[in-house]
């Protein structure tokens, strides 16, 4: 199993990213993720594409919608609070990881590995995505 990341689903071919995701969340489609990026909608509020993905061999097997943020613009728990409290302590809040579908506060899986496979749900949850 490779662990990688991509910058854009332009990347990604839509049919194995769909297959992982699931059916009935369209806000975690390829389509639906990728009009964000193509549209303005994410960099310039914070959102920088850094997409988990999984691949067997060269078979897509696992994905995660995730997006650098040095804000916390767009999100729809506003953590303000804490950039703060870590400001006050010395402390460097941002860059942070976001896995989320953006803008979306529609509830779904964002861990997508397909039925089944636990095991790489695993290895996705402990990825190091620097």
């Amino acid at each position: 199993m490779k662990l990688t990341t991509v910058s854009s689903l332009a990347e990604l071919d839509q049919h194995e990213w769909n297959a992982l995701a699931a059916a009935d969340n369209p806000f975690i489609q390829h389509d639906f993720l990728l009009a964000l990026e193509r549209h303005d909608c994410l960099e310039p509020w914070g959102w920088q594409p850094h997409y988990l993905v999984a691949y067997d061999g060269s078979v897509l097997a696992g994905a995660c919608p995730a997006y650098i943020k040095h804000n916390s613009y767009g999100e729809f728990v506003f953590d303000w609070a804490w950039a703060d409290a870590y400001h006050r302590n010395g402390l460097e809040y941002y860059p942070k990881l976001v896995i989320a579908a953006p803008f979306t506060p529609a509830s779904g899986p964002r861990l997508l590995t397909g039925a089944g496979n636990g095991s790489l749900y695993q290895l996705l949850f402990d990825a190091d995505c620097h």
